[in-house]
């Protein structure tokens, strides 16, 4: 499974960009492709993995995870 960094992610917005560790173009990034319990949201500089599909405007990010043995942190409300 691929593996990148949060490159940004707007909370108000919903969505945000991966850079992969193996270069390209950047990965569009939607809360509802995350999957952990809580409030769905990333941080820049957090290493995630993922798989890629091909959308109408480029690359986008699904399933989106933290890497084995980690976990994506949230909180039950948005700072």
């Amino acid at each position: 499974m691929p593996t990148g960094t949060v490159k940004w992610f707007n909370n108000a917005k919903g969505y945000g960009f991966i850079l992969a560790d193996e270069g390209g173009e950047d990965l569009f990034a939607h809360y509802s492709a995350i999957t952990m319990e809580g409030y769905k949201t990333l941080k820049a500089g957090q290493q995630v993995t993922f798989e890629i599909t091909k959308g109408d405007k480029g690359l986008h990010a699904i399933n989106i995870a933290a890497p084995a043995g980690s976990s994506l942190r949230t909180s039950a409300v948005p700072a």
